[in-house]
């Protein structure tokens, strides 16, 4: 978890400008918006003291579980932050597949550093979080569409917002 501590709200704030797109629009989002970086931040600082269950079945059943989700999620950093910032929404590379790719590797890593860890509280702060996460994807599609517009739209109509779960999201 500590691994996507600076990189990926540096290199997406210095990159795309990561305000506007994560801004919150209605009253339930905005009052769970600081309560999810809030237990992000527990997270982070929780997994620095967390030990990996070394030579247990958990640690071999979590590890690769967190490496395939550290691996996508690196992609979907690089994606975002090598793509020029256009007037057009971000299609390529994970993106292609999943409108939040990154919430569902990070979802995914954690999940397995929390399997590799044996700590059902670290796995609780990933489904909190996921939770969370959930809830607030609606504002980052609706300031998607109000900057994109059609194009976002005919994206969130052939994209599905979770890899491999069929597509969601407001019938537009």
């Amino acid at each position: 978890m500590l691994y996507n501590f600076l990189p990926m709200p540096l290199l997406m704030l210095v990159h795309r400008g990561l305000g506007r797109e994560m801004r919150p629009h209605s009253g339930i989002e905005r009052k769970l918006y600081p309560v999810m970086w809030i237990v992000w931040l527990l997270g982070v600082v929780y997994s620095i003291f967390l030990p990996l269950q070394l030579g247990t079945v958990w640690f071999y059943v979590g590890l690769p579980v967190a490496l395939v989700g550290l691996i996508a999620f690196t992609i979907g950093i690089v994606t975002y932050a090598t793509t020029p910032v256009e007037n057009e929404p971000l299609t390529k590379g994970l993106y292609r597949y999943s409108r939040h790719p990154m919430y569902v590797t990070q979802a995914l890593m954690f999940v397995g550093v929390g399997i590799a860890s044996a700590s059902w509280l670290f796995l609780l702060f990933t489904i909190v979080y996921t939770t969370l996460s959930i809830i607030g994807v609606g504002s980052e599609e609706k300031s998607c569409l109000e900057s994109y517009g059609d194009t976002y739209r005919e994206y969130m109509n052939r994209t599905p917002r979770w890899i491999g779960i069929p597509k969601s999201g407001p019938k537009v």
